[in-house]
């Protein structure tokens, strides 16, 4: 018997690429359950399925940073905190320090949707009744029928893992001048925040000021201490771009929408801007 579960999830993430550096993402995820009928005539229950699996598949890594075998990872004395230094583009390096539940190591040399399906099937088998026999995941980008972008940020006045100081989205924008939708203004944006990091301008420090890793060359380098602890990046200035407020999805729209209205204070702006798949904020200006 099969059973299957649609748009389970969406997993909202960053891994770190070869070419791209760190690319925010985000996975929907269909599953697919194979396996005998138990005492209820059920494979596995509705319920279950959407409390149990999502709470797997969100633990093991929503919101965190995903390693490949490239990233060099030590680990401080206190088995907390982790360093993390990945040489990209041929050139740059990211080096980040954060507590250990920030990220996700992958035994693999790059990430793709093929690759996260399999490490995540294989967390989720063991701990399934003994009646599923077989788990299938796919996991799916949004169609998109516009522009869009991919983004990594931090809130550290986030409660939950959005402290996390790289975790990201793949998100669409949209953009409206005087009531028209612009084409060209939301090619723009996706242009110029492709695999961008957005960071808060509270948050910059000295290079001299960081406590655990190294300034890269070209830098910016942030830290915050979050309610899961202390968080530390440095990375190549061209990755970025600088917020004078915090990259909440609500002020990410508003700062896009007060720079449309810098450039042509003649026209009205409406932004939609996503935080991922099916959320976001609209701001005017």
């Amino acid at each position: 018997m099969i059973l299957f579960v649609n748009d389970l999830t969406v997993i909202d993430f960053s891994y770190l690429c070869d070419q791209r550096g760190a690319v925010g993402e985000s996975w929907i995820v269909d599953m697919t359950l194979h396996g005998d009928l138990n005492d209820e005539s059920m494979v596995l229950d509705f319920g279950l399925v959407k409390k149990q699996i999502k709470t797997i598949i969100d633990d093991t890594l929503d919101h965190k940073l995903a390693l490949t075998n490239k990233t060099i990872v030590k680990t401080l004395e206190s088995n907390t905190q982790t360093n993390v230094s990945f040489k990209y583009s041929d050139h740059k390096t990211i080096n980040i320090s954060a507590p250990s539940q920030a990220f996700c190591s992958l035994d693999s040399e790059h990430i793709d949707e093929k690759v996260v399906s399999k490490f995540l099937i294989d967390q989720i088998m063991p701990k399934m009744p003994s009646n599923i026999k077989k788990i299938e995941l796919d996991l799916r980008a949004e169609h998109i029928n516009g522009f869009y972008y991919h983004y990594s940020h931090g809130l550290k006045k986030h409660d939950g893992n959005c402290q996390r100081i790289v975790h990201g989205h793949r998100s669409t924008i949209g953009i409206f001048e005087n009531d028209i939708k612009s084409v060209r203004l939301q090619k723009e944006w996706a242009l110029r925040w492709e695999d961008i990091y957005l960071g808060s301008k509270e948050d910059l420090i000295a290079a001299e000021s960081l406590k655990f890793i190294k300034p890269v060359e070209d830098a910016l380098n942030f830290a915050y201490v979050a309610p899961q602890g202390y968080f530390e990046l440095s990375i190549s200035q061209s990755d970025c771009e600088i917020l004078p407020v915090d990259t909440t999805v609500e002020c990410i729209a508003q700062y896009i929408a007060n720079e449309l209205k810098i450039s042509n204070q003649a026209s009205d702006f409406k932004v939609v801007a996503y935080e991922g798949v099916g959320k976001g904020a609209i701001a005017y200006a």
